[in-house]
């Protein structure tokens, strides 16, 4: 797979099959709609490829007033890349590219910026200076483009439409199981381990910390959780998503995992984290011996979890 910042120079453009969406947490009514676009792209000899935004447009508008992040970029990436996606283009949304006309974005971004072919995107899809263009201008513009726009299927699970509104749901509930079932796969986040504080030693718990990029993650709380990357083993341990507020008033995020019974340094390692149960919401505690005990508390409650 390929990705671009942007889109393409010149000369790395292809024609391309081309979807258009924030696709947060790659999700299996995203899933279907990707197997679309490869089904179009391979009946017509052309690239398979996706075009995703970051910041997510609603963080740049009213970034208060955004939805929880369930991925991050390169997990989104990841998951786009295991459906088979050949091209990802990244758009910066930024002023320039919101104050564009939507025939403009159309004209100089998809059919000569993206070589865009085919294109299939949500019935509610809007773009453009003040949200102008919808699916049947893009229909509208097709034969000038020399374009085609394929019809969207709907993807349900029991009766539910499968949604990252859907998946976020899930997650802030904490309910992993209905996330899973939503997103086809067992929620986890990817990141590299990073120096902390190095408080978690001090008092018997080190961690491996992961930075969270985004302000606003869907997964907050206490979790029993599986660690991949590190020696092709998989590691139970006990994480907490959260703002730290009982050592910290930073308003910082971060991932930080208490692996059990391991002890050696792996900071800068690429892992992935896989929750698995939700053992209780982050607290703020009045010492650290309060603190100390309440991580002991989850992490025998996570080896309990894993033991049975």
């Amino acid at each position: 797979m390929t990705i671009f910042r942007g889109v393409p120079a010149p000369s790395a453009r292809v024609p391309c099959a081309l979807t258009i969406g924030n696709f947060d947490g790659v999700h299996r009514g995203h899933q279907a709609l990707l197997q679309q676009v490869l089904a179009a792209a391979g009946t017509r000899a052309i690239a398979s490829a996706v075009m995703t935004f970051e910041p997510h447009p609603r963080e740049f508008f009213a970034p208060q007033q955004a939805p929880a992040r369930v991925a991050n970029l390169r997990d989104k990436i990841a998951a786009l890349g295991a459906c088979g996606i050949e091209r990802v283009f990244v758009m910066h949304f930024n002023r320039r590219l919101a104050s564009m006309s939507a025939a403009a974005f159309i004209d100089d971004t998809l059919v000569r910026g993206c070589d865009m072919r085919w294109l299939v995107v949500g019935d509610d899809f809007r773009f453009g200076s003040r949200r102008g263009g919808d699916v049947g201008l893009l229909r509208a513009h097709a034969p000038m483009g020399n374009y085609e726009v394929g019809e969207l299927e709907t993807v349900t699970l029991d009766g539910e439409r499968v949604s990252s509104s859907a998946v976020r749901a899930a997650l802030v509930a904490g309910d992993l199981q209905h996330a899973e079932r939503l997103l086809g796969r067992p929620y986890s986040i990817t990141g590299r381990v990073l120096h902390g504080a190095k408080l978690g030693r001090t008092i018997g718990f080190p961690t491996l910390n992961l930075r969270i990029a985004h302000k606003r993650p869907a997964v907050h709380g206490v979790f029993a959780v599986r660690v991949f990357g590190i020696d092709d083993k998989i590691l139970p341990g006990v994480a907490s998503v959260g703002l730290r507020p009982t050592v910290e008033q930073t308003g910082r995020w971060l991932l930080e995992v208490h692996l059990f019974d391991f002890a050696a340094s792996i900071y800068g390692r690429m892992v992935r984290v896989e929750f698995v149960q939700r053992l209780r919401d982050e607290e703020k505690y009045g010492t650290l011996d309060q603190l100390t005990e309440a991580i002991r508390n989850d992490a025998a409650r996570a080896r309990a979890f894993f033991a049975s």
